[in-house]
C-alpha cells in the first residue's frame, strides 16, 4: 500500500506540474483528491490492516493529501495570473490612437430663450419666483376673478384631478401666492410649464411653457407696461422691432390688451410666418383688475399693477423661425443639433 501511495503521489505530482489551464488542474484534483479519487480508495482499503499498521498508514496518506493540496493551490494560482497576463497584452491600449469626438452637451433653445428672458427682465428688477404645477380652483381661476360660472373658463380646456385639484392652466396662480405673502412694492416674473386640453398641431400643445409677469405699486399705470414691454420686444427682437398694443380682454385684467410686434421674418412687410399681415401676436397683458388685488389683501384705492403673459414656446418658434412646435418637445437629435 505504501508502494502504491508513492506511486500515485509522484504521478500526480507530475502532472500538476505539466497542467497548462485551470481547467486541467481542475481534473487532477477530482481524479486524486475528489470523494472517488484515488487517494480516497486507499483510505477504504485501510480496514484491511492492522490496527498497529493503521495510524502509520492514515498519517502518511494525509500528509500525501495535503501535499498534492499545496501543490493544486499553488499552480492555480500561477495559471491565474498567467491567463490574466495574456488578457491584459491582448487587451493592450494604443494610446497613440485618435480618441472618439466626444460632443458636449447644449443648451435646449427652450432653456435658451428663457435664460434671456430671465436675465432681460432681472435687468429690470423683476424676481423670478415659481408655484406648484398641480393647482387649487381657488388660486388658478377664483383668485384671478374666474368664478366657477364665468364664460372665460370654457376658453380653457382643463385637466381636473380631484373636484379643486387640477393642473394649472397658467402661471398666474404663482402670482396670487405672491401677493398673498408679500407686500407692495412687487415686480416678480413666473416662468413654468403649464398644461391645457389643446389637440396637438403645429402651434397647439397640451404642455406648453409661460412666463407671467406682475407689478404692484403705488401710481403704476398702463404708460409703464408699455414702457418694459417695448424694452423686452427690442431686447428679444432687435431695437428696429415695432411693438402694438391692441384692446384685449382678460378677467383678471382691466383695461387688457394684446401685444403684436413686427415679424422677424420680413420685417412688417408680410409672409407665410406672419400670413401677410406683417405682425406676430406674442403676449396679453393689463392693468391688473381691482377684485384680484381685493382677493389678496391689497387696496386697489391705494395701489395699481400690470401683469403679462408671455408664450415661451411661441416666442421660441419665431426667434428661431421654427414651423412646428411639436419639434421643441420631441427631443430629435438633428434637430436640437442646429442650436
Amino acid at each position: 500500500m505504501k508502494e502504491t501511495l508513492s506511486t500515485l503521489s509522484a504521478l500526480a505530482k507530475e502532472a500538476i506540474q505539466n497542467c497548462t489551464t485551470e481547467a486541467e488542474i481542475e481534473e487532477i484534483r477530482v481524479k486524486y483528491l475528489g470523494k472517488k479519487g484515488e487517494l480516497t480508495a486507499i483510505l477504504k482499503q485501510m480496514g484491511s490492516l492492522s490496527p498497529e499498521e493503521r495510524p502509520k498508514m492514515g498519517q502518511l496518506v494525509n500528509e500525501a493529501k495535503q501535499e498534492l493540496e499545496e501543490l493544486i493551490s499553488v499552480k492555480r494560482g500561477e495559471l491565474k495570473n498567467a491567463a490574466t497576463e495574456l488578457k491584459l497584452k491582448a487587451e493592450t491600449i494604443d494610446i497613440t490612437m485618435p480618441a472618439k469626438e466626444v460632443k458636449p452637451g447644449k443648451l435646449h433653445p427652450l432653456n435658451t430663450v428663457l435664460d434671456d428672458m430671465i436675465n432681460i427682465f432681472q435687468s429690470m428688477g423683476f424676481d423670478v419666483v415659481d408655484g406648484p404645477e398641480i393647482e387649487t380652483d381657488h388660486y388658478n381661476f377664483e383668485c384671478l376673478n374666474v368664478p366657477a360660472d364665468h364664460p372665460a373658463r370654457d376658453m380653457q380646456d382643463t385637466f381636473y384631478l380631484a373636484e379643486n385639484l387640477l393642473l394649472r392652466t397658467q402661471t398666474s396662480a404663482a402670482q396670487i401666492r405672491t401677493m398673498e405673502t408679500r407686500k407692495p412694492p412687487i415686480r416678480v416674473i413666473c416662468p413654468g410649464r403649464v398644461f391645457r386640453a389643446d389637440e396637438v398641431d403645429a402651434t397647439h400643445s397640451p404642455v406648453f411653457h409661460q412666463i407671467e409677469g406682475l407689478v404692484v405699486d403705488k401710481g403704476i399705470t398702463m404708460c409703464d407696461l408699455k414702457g418694459i414691454l417695448e424694452e423686452f420686444a427690442h431686447e428679444i427682437y432687435g431695437s428696429d422691432t415695432k411693438v402694438k398694443f391692441r384692446p384685449s380682454f382678460f378677467p383678471f385684467t382691466e383695461p387688457s390688451v394684446e401685444v403684436d410686434v413686427t415679424c422677424s421674418e420680413c420685417g412688417g412687410k408680410g409672409c407665410r410666418v406672419c400670413k401677410g399681415g406683417g405682425w406676430i401676436e406674442i403676449l396679453g397683458a393689463g392693468m391688473v383688475h381691482p377684485n384680484v388685488l381685493r382677493s389678496c389683501g391689497i387696496d386697489p384705492e391705494e395701489y395699481s399693477g400690470f401683469a403679462f403673459g408671455i408664450g415661451l414656446d411661441r416666442l421660441t418658434t419665431t426667434r428661431y423661425k421654427i414651423s412646428d412646435i411639436r419639434l421643441l418637445f420631441e427631443n430629435d437629435k438633428r434637430f436640437l443639433d442646429q442650436f
